[in-house]
């Protein structure tokens, strides 16, 4: 017998424009459209097992046992998984869908190295928050698996996506722009889920134009970052602060007005990621001055600072 080391990682994500629109409520009458990245903030699982001799799967009673995150197979040939990552969950970066890809990947044990494998994984780990009756859209499970700058398009026949066409030295451009901030409290997206979803079946028409503008704003904000119009795409990520108040009145609190205030000599624009209501706040600063200005005043408020480079290759498998 000997032991298999299976090692799996995926990044999260930073959404640019069209939040909420990924909702099955919404996307499969409608549409839905995103604009994400994924970041080089990661989700990193192992599963360590002991394989048969005979028929290569696990020896031992099928009895489970241990903690979450840690299990045991049998009276002594382990299976352990073990994941985890440094961003909590609630923090807007799409952590917890993150952690449902990394965790499919680990127990399927199956190559993900084409964007097709990667596209089928993220439906997978939709299917299973929805099995369990998380409520919540897919651009998050989608900008983890596949990774890079897409625009995601959703619908009832299923999910679509692009790669932006961007330079690389516009990329690095962006990245050397681009601030995260830890608001410090978690929020519970469910929550807000419920409020939106509920005005919207309840016919809202405040509910209603917003997403089909925040729909609308994916592209606009895909074709602004193509002609590098810099200015236009930070308007656009602003924008959606106020899309998302209309939405909901929760995805905004005295906290994160007035960090927007704070920051807002510094940065061309910028929005809380996505549902809003605490977590992470990104910002396009001005200028390498200005994102050192904004990155003092974050901090002089005891607010967690990162910089943010983008990652282009999504879930990563591996096996020793």
């Amino acid at each position: 017998m000997s032991t298999i080391v299976i090692s799996a990682k995926a990044p999260v994500r930073i959404d640019f424009a069209g939040a909420w629109t990924d909702v099955s409520y919404f996307a499969d009458p409608f549409g839905g459209a995103t604009l994400n990245a994924a970041i080089n903030v990661h989700v990193e699982g192992q599963l360590q097992a002991t394989e048969g001799e005979d028929d290569g799967l696990f020896n031992g009673p099928q009895k489970v046992s241990g903690p979450a995150g840690k299990y045991t197979i049998g009276d002594s040939d382990p299976l352990v998984v073990k994941y985890g990552t440094s961003i909590p969950t609630g923090s807007g970066l799409g952590t917890s869908a993150t952690l449902n890809v990394v965790w499919l990947a680990l127990v399927r044990r199956e190559e993900v190295s084409t964007r097709e494998d990667k596209m089928h994984l993220a439906e997978l780990a939709y299917e299973t928050e929805k099995t369990l009756g998380i409520i919540g859209g897919k651009q998050d499970q989608y900008a983890s698996a596949v990774g890079g700058i897409n625009l995601f398009e959703f619908t009832s026949e299923g999910v679509t996506g692009e790669p932006v066409d961007i330079a690389e030295d516009k990329i690095a451009e962006l990245e050397s722009r681009i601030l995260l901030c830890y608001t410090g409290k978690a929020r519970l997206s469910s929550n807000i889920h419920r409020n939106v979803w509920g005005n919207f079946r309840a016919g809202s028409q405040t509910t209603l134009n917003a997403l089909f503008a925040l729909r609308q704003s994916a592209y606009e904000a895909r074709d602004a970052m193509e002609n590098w119009d810099l200015q236009k795409l930070a308007d656009i990520i602003s924008a959606q602060r106020g899309y998302m108040k209309d939405l909901d009145a929760s995805t905004s609190n005295e906290q994160i007005e007035q960090i927007f205030e704070l920051t807002a000599p510094d940065v061309l624009g910028g929005k809380p990621t996505g549902a809003g209501g605490g977590g992470c706040i990104f910002f396009i600063a001005k200028d390498a001055r200005a994102k050192e200005n904004c990155r003092d005043k974050l901090q002089s408020q005891d607010l967690h600072v990162l910089d943010v480079a983008f990652d282009f290759e999504g879930v990563v498998l591996t096996s020793e």
